[in-house]
C-alpha cells in the first residue's frame, strides 16, 4: 500500500458546501454500450472527448460531476465560485473554478451544456505516469445503470429512459440469486450507502476514484476492535499536506446482508472532509471493496448490485 494512496483525491472530492448537481442534457433517450477500460494503479481510465479534446478520463463516483484538468483546458472561459471551497482529507485546497463544455462523449453517452470544474490534476499524472484529461463524476451518470466488471475491464452502460424507469433491468441481472441488492442514496451530492459494524450504522461514500477504503478515526473504539493494525503511514493530499494515518485489515463490515470479510482499510481523521459541522461521513468504500466483485449501480432507482 502506497503511503500516498489517497493523494489523488482531487479538489472537489469532498466539498465544504453542498453544491447542487447539474445534470447534463443527454442526446439519446435510451441507449446501451459496453466500454473497455484500462487501469492506472487502482483507478479506472476510460476514453472520452470534451468538445474536440480526446483522451483519458478517470471514472470517479466520488466527484460531484465533470472535472477538467486545467493543464489542457486553460483557454476555456471560467468563473471562480467565491463562496465555495474544495476540500480533501487534509483540508481546504482551492477555490472552485467552473466552466462549460459544449459537448462531452463517453461511450454511448453524448451530453451537452456540461458544467465542469477546472483543477490541476498534475499530482495524479505524475503519480500514475499517464496523461489525464479529467474526471467523470456522479452527475454524468445519474440517468444510467452502470455495471463495472473489474475482472474483464468492462463497463456496461445503459441510459434509462423515463418509460423504462420502473421496469428496466439488465440481462446480467436476470439471475437474482447471483447478486445482492443494496440501497444507495445521493446525499450532499455524494453517492452513499449504509453499512453496519459492531452494532453501529455507518454512512459510507462509494468512490470509484479512491484507491483505498477509509474509516474515520473519530468513530467509537468498538469499531476498531474489528481492525488488525499493520502499520502507520502518511497520506499526501492534493495540497501537498501530509496527515498521519493507520493501515490495517477490517473485518465484520456488513453491507446489505453480506459480511465483506477482510478488507484493507486506512484509518484517519475525516473531520476536514466534513461538509459542515453536522454533516460528516464515516468512511469511504474504494477500490479495495469495489473490485472484489462485479458491481452495478442503478442511479435512477437508487440500487447497488453486488455479485456474490
Amino acid at each position: 500500500m502506497s503511503n500516498n494512496a489517497l493523494a489523488h483525491k482531487h479538489a472537489i472530492a469532498l466539498p465544504l458546501k453542498k453544491i447542487s448537481i447539474n445534470i447534463p442534457t443527454i442526446s439519446a433517450d435510451s441507449v446501451s454500450c459496453v466500454i473497455p477500460f484500462s487501469r492506472a494503479g487502482n483507478l479506472i481510465l476510460v476514453r472520452a472527448t470534451a468538445d474536440t479534446t480526446d483522451g483519458n478520463f478517470i471514472l470517479d463516483t466520488g466527484a460531484s460531476g465533470l472535472v477538467l484538468n486545467l493543464t489542457y483546458f486553460r483557454s476555456y472561459t471560467n468563473t471562480d465560485l467565491v463562496n465555495e471551497e474544495a476540500n480533501g482529507i487534509t483540508g481546504a485546497v482551492a477555490t472552485v473554478t467552473r466552466t462549460t463544455v459544449k459537448e462531452f462523449t463517453f461511450g454511448c453517452m453524448k451530453s451537452t451544456a456540461n458544467s465542469a470544474d477546472l483543477t490541476n490534476l498534475g499530482h495524479l499524472e505524475n503519480s500514475k505516469g499517464v496523461k489525464i484529461l479529467g474526471l467523470i463524476g456522479l452527475s454524468m451518470l445519474l440517468q444510467f445503470e452502470m455495471i463495472i466488471d473489474y475482472e474483464n475491464n468492462l463497463i456496461y452502460l445503459h441510459r434509462i429512459a423515463k418509460k423504462e424507469a420502473k421496469q428496466y433491468r439488465s440481462t446480467q441481472l436476470e439471475d437474482t440469486a447471483a447478486y445482492t441488492v443494496v440501497p444507495i442514496e445521493i446525499w450532499n451530492d455524494k453517492l452513499t450507502t449504509f453499512s453496519f459494524l459492531a452494532g453501529k450504522k455507518l454512512r459510507l461514500i462509494i468512490d470509484s476514484g479512491a484507491e483505498s477504503n477509509v474509516l474515520d478515526s473519530r468513530l467509537p473504539s468498538k469499531i476498531f476492535d474489528n481492525v488488525e493494525i499493520l502499520r502507520r503511514i502518511q497520506l499526501l493530499g492534493a495540497n501537498d499536506k501530509k496527515v498521519e494515518a493507520v493501515y490495517g485489515n477490517l473485518s465484520n463490515l456488513i453491507i446489505g446482508n453480506q459480511n465483506t470479510g477482510s478488507l484493507p482499510v486506512v484509518i484517519t481523521n475525516l473531520e476536514k472532509a466534513c461538509m459542515s459541522s453536522n454533516v460528516c461521513i464515516d468512511g469511504i468504500l474504494g477500490f479495495d471493496f469495489l473490485s472484489l466483485h462485479k458491481i452495478g449501480f442503478n442511479f435512477v432507482t437508487n440500487k447497488m448490485y453486488i455479485w456474490k
